[in-house]
């Protein structure tokens, strides 16, 4: 084996780079996971490089295919694209780790006739009996005792029925590497040992084929979670014996990216609701606003703005700027961050987007009629500047989608009237009654109300006005009041006003 001091580190730069997605498809996408998915995005669009997806499914207990559907729905979603992986191809296929099988077993040849993976008999009762007799602390584990077995002593061991592990044989030696995140990281000689790449049943570990398909794929810049820290010196050992066996020429540059935190400043586990990526986009969170509030995970734009666009992103985006510290994800800074995203969207587009949560809710059903449509169009700059979720589209607009007939008044709503709320609707309508349709818009609409309410009744505008917005809505909150009642019309509003006073007795 050659000096490790020999390996470069990749100085891969500009068009050169390559980063890599690489999940297991276990559940679904969690918003630390995805944070790690744009970061590598993010890194390989600012620099013009490439970005390969990869899926790690040696799990067969745990790996599904619903979830390998969910990771390409989040980042489809998202608008995260990838130029190398699966469904998209490209000259290292395939992409899923358990179509990789014979690629692994020809490089683990490899590796045991070069001598940096052996045979390791020892299992856990032995390793524990030698580090008490050796007063070494049992949680260093593994002691390297089966480095310099004779072919004798592995005989015997088979004859015994043992099969064993291959473990790489780590360089006795201190590993450093320059962290992009995190600057300056060494690793002591003795502070991690030979540890096992090939189960005894054959099967690979993820700490061989991960940095390995790395290897293969040449990928240059490895941006992943903290919590994969502490195995960054095994990956880099294997880099030198994968460098020495001709397989790459370099290691990569690591960048550990920090923990998004929940509540309570503990990570945010995935039992978290605020964990799941899908939870908010039922809820109403659009890409552009999601992906915004994601990047800020541990990076910004600038001190003093959080809002920015997905390309403002791409071309200031580093991960050398990358913030260390954990960062806590507060659902009510993201919805609001969605909020002024929503604002951002072209009326139409606005519009477009609410129709999904419009049919699940049963507010409408597709394809919408022409006239339905039509109200959604004139209704959509109503609420468009009052919502930070598009989830709450049917709650605003649902009103103006039904019938006085079909009308229904919340609880809260009715229990918000003034006792003589009877008396304002009366008087509303007479009003109203007056007005030619002609005439039956929203300018004019609020001048005969303020007239008849505000200067005759002598009373305020909330008031005055809270009334009709329960008769118009039924709800306590709706789209601006007179601009509602355009849309409805003159009979339907006076036939929603109607009923109200009905109601009331």
């Amino acid at each position: 084996m050659s000096a490790i001091e020999s390996h470069p580190f990749s100085a891969a730069t500009g068009t050169d780079v390559r980063v890599r997605f690489c999940p297991s498809p276990t559940g679904t996408p969690h918003v630390g996971l995805i944070r790690t998915a744009l970061f590598n995005w993010a890194y390989a669009r600012h620099t013009g490089g490439k970005l390969v997806f990869r899926i790690e499914d040696t799990d067969a207990a745990r790996d599904s295919e619903e979830s390998y559907e969910q990771l390409i729905d989040a980042l489809t979603w998202l608008r995260l694209d990838w130029d190398e992986g699966v469904v998209v191809g490209g000259p290292h296929a395939p992409y899923r780790q358990s179509q990789r099988g014979g690629i692994y077993g020809e490089v683990i040849e490899r590796l045991r006739a070069s001598g940096h993976i052996y045979e390791s008999y020892s299992n856990a009762e032995e390793i524990d009996a030698r580090n008490e007799a050796n007063g070494r602390p049992k949680q260093l584990g593994y002691d390297n005792f089966d480095r310099d077995l004779t072919e004798e002593q592995r005989a015997a061991f088979r004859a015994e029925g043992r099969e064993p592990a291959l473990r790489l044989r780590v360089p006795d030696t201190e590993l450093s590497f320059d962290d992009l995140v995190r600057g300056e990281i060494t690793f002591p000689a003795g502070s991690f040992v030979d540890f096992v790449v090939v189960r005894p049943n054959g099967a690979p570990l993820y700490t061989f084929v991960n940095p390995l398909d790395d290897a293969l794929m040449g990928i240059t810049h490895v941006l992943r979670g903290e919590d994969l820290l502490s195995s960054t010196p095994r990956q880099i050992a294997l880099y030198h014996a994968l460098i020495d066996i001709g397989v790459t020429s370099f290691v990569p540059r690591f960048g550990h990216l920090p923990y998004v935190m929940g509540d309570g400043n503990k990570k945010l586990s995935k039992r978290d609701p605020e964990s799941n990526l899908f939870h908010h986009r039922d809820r109403g969170f659009i890409p552009e606003g999601l992906v915004n509030y994601l990047a800020l995970l541990g990076w910004s734009l600038t001190h003093d703005r959080d809002v920015f666009s997905i390309d403002e992103m791409i071309a200031a985006f580093d991960v050398v700027d990358v913030n260390p510290n954990p960062a806590r994800f507060d659902l009510k800074k993201a919805e609001s961050i969605n909020g002024d995203h929503i604002r951002l969207l072209e009326t139409h587009d606005f519009a477009e987007r609410t129709i999904p949560y419009l049919v699940a809710a049963g507010v409408v059903a597709e394809p919408l009629s022409e006239g339905q449509r039509g109200i959604l169009a004139q209704a959509a700059p109503l609420v468009q500047e009052r919502i930070g979720l598009l989830g709450e589209a049917p709650g605003m607009l649902g009103f103006l989608f039904t019938d006085a007939a079909g009308l229904s008044f919340a609880d809260d709503a009715l229990a918000s009237l003034p006792a003589n709320a009877g008396e304002y609707l009366a008087a509303s309508v007479n009003a109203l009654e007056l007005v030619p349709e002609s005439e039956w818009a929203h300018e004019q609409l609020q001048s005969v109300l303020a007239s008849a309410l505000i200067e005759g009744l002598g009373l305020k505008p909330r008031v005055a006005y809270g009334p009709l917005r329960v008769a118009v809505s039924g709800r306590k909150v709706s789209p601006p009041l007179f601009e509602s009642m355009e849309i409805l019309g003159k009979a339907e509003t006076l036939a929603r006003i109607d009923k109200l006073s009905a109601q009331l007795g």
